[in-house]
């Protein structure tokens, strides 16, 4: 999943927000380079000076970032010699003397920018993963500096008349796709940077894009502060009632790291939260978790984001307005494969009715089972996830815990990195002698089934306090061409599953071991990229395409051969019975009408918010309530994400976006019927999906790469089947 902020850093799969997050420098490290690197490094070993590690080749293998050298005394440094280095490049692209060509214009910027994508991708990456008071601090001074420089290219008058020249003669060039769309993008990519704008507005944009990258940090830093505030401690063993041993000895154990020895402490982080809410007898204390993770950053104190989330929805209609688009919806979408808003709603339009119908029929389900009780009670929202799991366990014989022995971890790692030597002929070796960022972090070398290396992959699994909620894949270095040879990628999976307690294995539920096969999707688009222009590389693709790929992927986990090769029990070593694997996936489609619902919830919300075609200041909370009430929400279930903690569109870069996951499992859904028809490993279809999409990353029109693979348009019929909707 991407990570940046659309608003600050203007990321996109497009030109320079692209060269700060996507380009890389070369790793062909020269004799002299070297010989410069080892000299440098044993200076600072005797203290004769600190050379900072960004201004050298790393000098590791595959040029893996050195982080044991990194100071966060760095970063700063870097930052401002690499813009300045982009803004000579710029300088002399604007002051080439030849006519505007694609190679001297148009290529020369996607080139310009090394050092910044090179310290931008370790910064950030650490920002999300790794952060600590230093960076959190720098990220703030940061927002608006890059927002400015970028701003300084979008505005630069003499820089954009040579992209037009190129792009008006477009026609006449002989440009072949990659190259045609990069161009496109490129001229796209100004033109939504307001380089039409007259000199007034191209000012009142610089305010606004710096306002709105400051915004989005405070927003993103006070969900994390109000996260980590709230801690349900329990010392009475009653209350800890219908919970698991696993996740009892978690508790304790993120007790005893807060100093509260012989005490459980809950957090609102989802390891945590989710199965207190799913297995917890006691109602009352659930309720107490709900209402803290339901109010996130909405508690009217320092922390608070109604303000906050208010202002940004407002600075964006400005900003869409100064560009001369109806809402921030509509300038979002022109870049995306969905065009515009209203063949969003059309499309939740036609699963909401189908999605809602199902939720309430399992709510009158668990109405039932509550009402059979001696002291009957009305449903809450608190209690949905406690009775969802009561009826799976009545209704099919199934609760998690009977599968969480089957997926560790480790096996299920197993099953990935099985799943992807079986389709595309991958070799992934653990290799404990390569450099991270954190001990938590696992480091993998994968080869090609020639032999060659195609990248390396890191895995940064467990919850810290410190690291961004959610689960993600970004790059510490994008694929690319230097000198005709391609350059391999460095990617990392980083999600938030529970630490090992007392040397005993990670045991995952069936939605986490899910989420390992759909994070490491991400991975391989990035892996599997072979492109020669680097901002068209790995997931450069639009937002509402680039989760189809991991969606795919997902699918591996619940087939009987793969779960034969990885799914075993990790006392006995029995291979999970099928007749488990079917109670699970039948049980999984009970509480589709819950999992649907609040997605879509959430996902309404987010278009309400971004297809305002004023500026008006809202208040918060009452523009919410609308909202929900417009769609019909029932009470039992919130959505996804309220406002004050969605950071995926308030401080990520899903705005008007949330929808994307939806409409790239539509594409998913429909693309893996392909493996069903032909064989689940079948070759010919695993090379058309390799070579076709993963391997184009964003050199192509998604939606013709997706025709090219499936030979026609998505049907939704596969999803709304897998989801039980039909």
């Amino acid at each position: 999943m991407a990570r940046h902020n659309e608003d600050g850093m203007k990321v996109s799969h497009t030109l320079f927000a692209a060269s700060v997050i996507m380009a890389l420098s070369s790793t062909c490290l020269s004799a002299a380079e070297t010989s410069s690197k080892a000299q440098s490094v044993t200076m600072e070993s005797q203290g004769l000076v600190r050379v900072n590690p960004f201004f050298h080749p790393w000098g590791t293998y595959l040029e893996i970032p050195d982080f044991a050298r990194i100071r966060d005394s760095d970063y700063l440094p870097a930052f401002e010699r690499a813009l300045k280095e982009r803004a000579q490049n710029i300088k002399a692209i604007t002051e080439n003397p030849a006519p505007p060509s694609f190679y001297n214009t148009i290529l020369a910027m996607d080139n310009a920018g090394p050092l910044l994508s090179k310290v931008s991708l370790v910064f950030y990456g650490q920002r999300s993963a790794n952060p600590n008071a230093e960076i959190k601090a720098l990220s703030k001074t940061l927002a608006p500096m890059l927002s400015a420089a970028s701003d300084d290219i979008y505005l630069n008058d003499e820089l954009f008349k040579r992209v037009k020249a190129v792009y008006d003669s477009r026609d006449t060039l002989k440009l072949n796709e990659a190259q045609q769309r990069l161009l496109k993008d490129t001229y796209l990519s100004f033109s939504r940077g307001g380089a039409n704008l007259n000199a007034q507005d191209k000012a009142k944009l610089r305010d606004i894009n710096s306002e709105l990258s400051e915004l989005s940090l405070s927003f993103r830093e006070n969900i994390l502060a109000d996260t980590n505030a709230f801690k349900l401690v329990i010392d009475n063993k009653t209350d800890l009632a219908g919970l698991p041993d696993d996740i009892i000895a978690a508790a304790a154990t993120t007790a005893a790291k807060k100093g509260l020895d012989g005490k459980w402490v809950f957090t609102i982080q989802k390891p945590s939260y989710i199965p207190f809410m799913t297995y917890a007898d006691n109602r009352e204390l659930r309720q107490q978790m709900y209402q803290a993770y339901t109010t996130q950053a909405d508690h009217d104190d320092a922390h608070d984001n109604k303000k906050i989330l208010a202002k940004i929805a407002s600075l964006r209609v400005e900003r869409a307005h100064l560009l001369g688009y109806r809402s921030h919806a509509d300038f979002v979408m022109e870049e995306r494969t969905a065009q515009k808003p209203e063949n969003v709603y059309a499309l939740l339009d036609k699963l909401w009715p189908a999605a809602l119908a199902k939720a309430k029929d399992e709510r009158a389900q668990m109405q039932a089972l509550i009402n059979a009780a001696p002291k009957p009670f009305k449903l809450k929202a608190w209690d949905w996830r406690y009775y969802a799991n009561k009826i799976r366990a009545e209704k099919y014989d199934f609760d998690e815990q009977q599968t969480k022995p089957y997926f560790s971890l480790d096996n299920t790692l197993k099953g990935v990195f099985y799943t992807a030597k079986r389709l595309y002929g991958l070799e992934i070796t653990e290799r404990s002698d390569l450099p991270k960022y954190h001990p938590d972090v696992r480091t993998f070398e994968v080869k090609d089934k020639d032999g060659s290396v195609l990248g390396i992959f890191m895995g940064d699994y467990y919850v810290r306090d410190n690291k961004r909620s959610g689960a993600w894949a970004s790059p510490y270095r994008k694929q690319q061409m230097v000198n005709g040879k391609r350059v391999a990628p460095i990617v990392v999976n980083v999600l938030n599953l529970a630490a090992p307690i007392n040397g005993k294995p990670t045991l995952l539920t069936f939605d986490e071991a899910s989420t390992v096969f759909h994070e490491f999707g991400h991975a391989l688009h990035h892996l599997l990229s072979n492109v020669q222009y680097n901002s068209q590389a790995g997931t450069a693709v639009p937002r509402d395409y680039v989760e189809f790929p991991s969606q795919v992927n997902e699918n591996w986990m619940t087939e009987p051969e793969v779960l034969a090769y990885f799914a075993h029990n990790i006392d006995t070593d029995e291979v999970i019975p099928q007749a488990l694997v079917d109670k699970a996936l039948a049980a999984g489609k009970f509480n589709q009408g819950f999992n649907t619902v609040e997605y879509l919830a959430a996902t309404k919300l987010d278009l309400d918010w971004h297809s305002l075609t004023d500026s008006k200041l809202r208040d918060a909370a009452k523009f919410e309530q609308a909202s929900l009430a417009k769609m019909g929400l029932i009470e039992e279930i919130p959505p996804r994400y309220r406002s004050t903690y969605f950071g995926h569109i308030f401080s990520s870069g899903y705005s008007a976006g949330y929808y994307s996951y939806i409409w790239a499992d539509i594409l998913g859904a429909d693309a893996f019927e392909a493996f069903k028809e032909h064989g689940i490993f079948d070759k010919a279809t695993a090379d058309a999906f390799r070579y076709k999409l993963l391997s184009k990353g964003g050199s192509r029109d998604p939606m013709q790469m997706y025709r090219d693979f499936r030979g026609k348009d998505a049907d939704i019929k596969p999803l709304l089947k897998s989801r039980g909707l039909l």
